[in-house]
């Protein structure tokens, strides 16, 4: 029998699932930070669209860390709730908008953005897809900033092979993703990996305490209890397998 991708799974138990832990992805924010650090001109009138944002962990670190007008949009609206009410507690909600949407049906104008960000999310629609049709949205020599699952290694194990590529069919390593963005359109700016604190920290461990509540809460849920093995197998393989691959921050200029 094939191993489910997590894709596979039902939308809205993803959703309760990760909704209540801070990430929903690797990451940080001094990653997310970092990645901020390689586009120029940043001001109160630069506009950024965070795709893909989740509850808004790096929507925030944006936020604080630069004057822009931030326009963050996800599928699933009770992240929105989350990240809209995160922002008025923060007394950020007069440049943070959440909205909810879908990344490759985007309600933007072309030309709108100085920068569109995504971190882990991306690959739901494709690297090249993506970079090619958030392109249209962004200005001349605007910015795109994504983190994308990425090969450190021309080689790997056949296990971790085949999980990727059931995962994630377009994964590639560094340097072909660094194409991609070239051929899309973009001069590429900067590409650094995501430290293993990304992974085992803040999106491996804080997953412990809310799995086991959820088995709970979902008791006899053959769905659910799939969904957590799957999310248990995934932190085993990259214990395992941590050397071959991991995020990529990928920052690209448009031509």
């Amino acid at each position: 029998m094939e191993e489910p991708t997590v894709q596979g799974f039902d939308f809205s138990l993803i959703n309760e699932f990760f909704t209540e832990l801070e990430r929903q992805g690797p990451g940080s924010s001094e990653e997310t930070i970092r990645a901020l650090s390689f586009i120029k001109n940043l001001s109160s009138k630069t506009k950024i669209a965070d795709l893909g944002c989740g509850t808004g962990f790096q929507t925030m670190v944006l936020a604080r860390n630069t004057e822009a007008i931030i326009t963050a949009l996800d599928l699933y609206a009770g992240s929105i709730d989350k990240l809209n009410a995160a922002a008025g507690k923060l007394g950020l909600q007069n440049r943070i908008k959440g909205i909810v949407g879908s990344m490759d049906n985007l309600p933007f104008q072309s030309d709108e953005f100085d920068v569109i960000w995504s971190e882990g999310a991306i690959a739901n629609i494709g690297f090249e897809k993506g970079l090619n049709y958030w392109k249209n949205f962004l200005k001349k020599d605007g910015y795109v900033a994504v983190t994308y699952e990425s090969w450190f290694t021309d080689e790997r194990p056949a296990e971790i092979e085949k999980w990727w590529v059931d995962a994630v069919p377009e994964i590639g390593t560094i340097g072909h993703n660094i194409s991609i963005m070239q051929k899309t359109g973009y001069i590429p700016v900067a590409a650094f990996t995501l430290s293993e604190s990304c992974w085992i920290d803040n999106y491996f461990i804080p997953q412990k305490a809310r799995q086991a509540e959820f088995l709970k809460k979902h008791a006899g849920n053959k769905t659910v209890e799939d969904m957590i093995a799957f999310m248990r197998r995934e932190a085993d393989l990259y214990s395992k397998y941590k050397q071959y691959y991991g995020y990529v921050f990928y920052i690209g200029k448009k031509i």
